[in-house]
């Protein structure tokens, strides 16, 4: 049976997003999103309005047939001067694209500029032209099919979702540690076990449920604000993943004498999945439930001014499109999930040599490239770099995008 889920008909602005892009797995309940009288009105407009023709790129093509491993913003941007304006453009002719999410390969997409107005259709009229649907805000039950288009390319991102993580410093340093290795061995691989030691003695496991599964991480690294050099948090770098497989405790050394020692058992954990070697000194932390995460390409309502704070991955000077960045502002500061912004890039100093005065001069920052926010923290988030002109890097500036 596909997964189900309650999508309201409304084209976002501003802050208004109730278009999703499901980037995990596994069943989902159906989840009903209110629709306040502003919102009605604002889908209204959209609905009668559509999108202004001088939205358009110049080169839009007036037909196109969806290709495999095309994503919604890149479609989008083939139309659209701000890709992240996308549902503006799906939404205005729902009558026909019901669910923007819900298309698929070797489709036809036909662009209307009529009346001044852009629509997007899968049908043409007999005479080339395309039927123009006018519609009020409705809710509708569809299924989320597994071969629809993306948002954007979900493998580039879901690791991060399920993977990547920051922390507090005494988060990391009280999570339980590996301690030895079977056989005396110095790294662990996919099939190994571990013998793992906590602080709380709090290893246990329950054989009529099932394997408790942990992620391992290496020790942390702390995350400065380029700006403030005050410490935002700590990345902890994605090693691999285990299962608990006998509980930790205690036995007395020689139980037939008196008042002897205890001794403490590690709990032992099979090693399932390794991304980079596993040694002994390596922390572990619960695998969190996984979870269906929603979200549109949108610009912030409100101004944000960030930069980045790291590159992920070992070694990384530059970050390149596809990419993904940590930047120095999260939940805490009104980010969330699917906000593009416009990297920056930091204009030269330079001395004026036509001037005798030899004056110091700045350049002005220039337009770099676009990212989006995919997963948010307290004070940092993750960023994927959907374009780029050149290399992207730490201090990098983030604005809202124009």
């Amino acid at each position: 049976m596909p997964h189900t889920f309650l999508r309201a008909a409304l084209p976002p602005l501003a802050c208004v997003t109730l278009a999703f892009g499901w980037l995990a797995a596994g069943a989902a309940q159906a989840q009903n999103f209110p629709i306040t009288a502003q919102q009605r009105a604002t889908a209204d407009q959209v609905a009668h309005a559509g999108v202004a023709l001088t939205d358009l790129r110049p080169d839009a093509p007036q037909r196109y047939t969806i290709q495999s491993g095309d994503t919604l913003w890149s479609i989008s941007g083939l139309f659209l001067t701000s890709p992240w304006r996308w549902p503006e453009l799906w939404g205005i002719n729902q009558a026909d694209i019901r669910n923007p999410h819900l298309i698929y390969p070797g489709q036809t997409l036909y662009l209307d500029t009529a009346n001044g107005r852009a629509r997007l259709s899968t049908q043409a009229n007999s005479d080339g032209g395309i039927p123009t649907v006018r519609l009020s805000p409705r809710t509708r039950m569809e299924g989320v099919v597994d071969n629809a288009l993306p948002t954007v390319q979900n493998h580039l991102i879901e690791p991060f979702l399920s993977e990547g993580i920051v922390v507090d410093d005494q988060t990391m340093n009280q999570a339980p540690r590996i301690v030895a290795a079977q056989d005396g061995r110095v790294f662990l691989t996919r099939g190994d076990r571990a013998y793992v030691r906590s602080s709380s003695g709090d290893l246990t496991d329950d054989p009529t449920q099932k394997q408790k599964a942990y992620r391992i991480f290496r020790d942390t690294k702390p995350l400065k604000d380029p700006v403030t050099g005050e410490v935002l948090g700590f990345e902890a770098p994605y090693l691999g993943r285990a299962l608990l497989s006998r509980s930790e405790g205690t036995q007395t050394s020689a139980p037939s004498a008196v008042d002897a020692p205890s001794e403490v058992i590690p709990a032992t954990f099979d090693i399932v999945d390794v991304k980079e070697e596993i040694r002994v000194g390596d922390r572990l932390l619960p695998e969190p439930p996984r979870q269906l995460v929603n979200y549109a390409p949108h610009a912030p309502a409100k101004p944000v001014d960030a930069r980045i704070v790291s590159i992920y991955g070992t070694g990384v000077v530059n970050a390149a499109q596809n990419q993904v960045v940590i930047i120095n502002k999260g939940s805490l500061d009104g980010l969330e999930n699917g906000h593009v912004l416009a990297i920056l890039q930091s204009g030269a100093r330079m001395v004026d040599k036509t001037d005798q005065a030899l004056t110091n001069i700045k350049l002005p920052d220039e337009r770099n490239g676009l990212l989006m926010v995919f997963r948010t923290f307290d004070k940092l988030s993750y960023g994927l770099v959907l374009d780029i002109v050149s290399g992207v890097k730490v201090g990098d500036r983030l604005v809202n995008p124009r």
